[in-house]
């Protein structure tokens, strides 16, 4: 988890990059920008805004051979090793992210390159490296009064509402290659940012296996147990699963599948998806590791409690109380109607 309410901007440093297949210029400034009150507040929300509101995904940077051979690992270990040297790093950073920008579809913009401070990132303060892209600009109308008459002026600039690139490097983990956030609002290339400038993977915490073996939970669910049983027993099997995860600090795979599979003959059915499918989720040897809270809450919210009927009816179950569909709802066949049925007992209908 972070909080990025008490971040500080300590450095700031401001350059232009072209497109190289283009032959557009990059622009480097000489000397970092001076902030002041006014705008120190707009840059941080305009910096900040998207990381709030997005879902925690972590990326490491990661390197085939050794991360000393990494061209931006290398260059955020020396800012964090003397932070003064931000703003030489900065054009450093610039001049890489140049070298990228050599596919037609890729704009040219600003480079906000930051230092921060007073992050906390998994209850431990740090600082970190922002770098941010601006590649969109709007239309916007500047007003001045001249004698009796107000007048209107048509301007570009940018969107303070919308990053259309950034990553937050943390100065944290950095063995592993640091933890590092990453927004791409425009992505008309998707490796250009992630795979070529970063050059990342995804950071494999805890995190990151709760919410990859809830994923595989899922599409097990989906393929196993509701062609082998019905939506009723998929929808409930992923609602024991998402139970087991929110009530335990740690996983045990033995001990979750004896407390979520109901028919003990999907048991190896479920060890034979894992077998098959695992490396695609990251899980393929996982059977125990640490439960990562906020990534449960992400993915109840993301769990489908619906069945879908073909006569346009939908049944929705309560993940609260989940007891209420095992007792309540049962699934039959009608031979004179030739047609499945759900038969739901109540003692009265609630007021919407």
């Amino acid at each position: 988890m972070i909080n990025l309410f008490n971040a500080h901007i300590e450095s700031l440093s401001i350059h232009r990059v072209g497109n190289k297949s283009r032959n557009e210029a990059i622009f480097l400034s000489e000397q970092p920008y001076q902030t002041n009150d006014e705008i120190v507040p707009l840059l941080k929300e305009f910096f900040l805004k998207s990381f709030r509101e997005k879902e925690e995904n972590y990326y490491q940077f990661a390197h085939e051979v050794d991360l000393e051979y990494h061209d931006m690992f290398k260059l955020a270990t020396e800012v964090f090793d003397n932070p003064s040297t931000i703003h030489e790093v900065s054009k450093k950073i610039t001049k890489h992210l140049f070298e990228q920008s050599n596919h037609p579809h890729i704009k040219n913009g600003e480079v906000y390159v930051a230092h921060f401070t007073h992050l906390t990132i998994d209850n431990n303060q740090v600082d970190a490296i922002g770098v941010f892209k601006s590649e969109v600009q709007a239309d916007f109308l500047q007003f001045e009064e001249k004698a009796s008459n107000l007048e209107m002026h048509l301007q570009h600039g940018i969107n303070l509402n919308k990053l259309d690139k950034g990553c937050l490097i943390f100065n944290y983990k950095k063995e592993e290659g640091y933890k590092i956030l990453t927004v791409d609002s425009n992505r008309y290339d998707a490796r250009y940012w992630l795979e070529h400038f970063l050059n990342v993977d995804a950071f494999q915490d805890e995190n990151f296996i709760t919410k990859k073996y809830l994923k595989f939970c899922q599409d097990f669910a989906k393929d196993v147990v509701f062609p082998a049983e019905d939506k009723k027993q998929e929808v409930m099997f992923m609602n024991r699963s998402v139970n087991y995860f929110a009530k335990n600090d740690e996983f045990e795979e033995t001990n979750f599948l004896n407390e979520v599979m109901e028919n003990p003959d999907l048991i190896p059915e479920f060890k034979s998806y894992k077998v098959d499918k695992g490396e695609k989720y990251s899980i393929e040897d996982v059977t125990n590791f640490p439960i990562a809270n906020a990534a449960v809450s992400d993915a109840r919210k993301k769990i489908k409690n619906v069945i879908n009927l073909d006569t346009n009816i939908q049944i929705k179950l309560d993940f609260i109380n989940p007891e209420s569909a095992e007792k309540y709802v049962e699934k039959g066949w009608d031979e004179e109607k030739q047609m499945y049925y759900y038969l739901v007992y109540f003692n009265k209908e609630q007021k919407s």
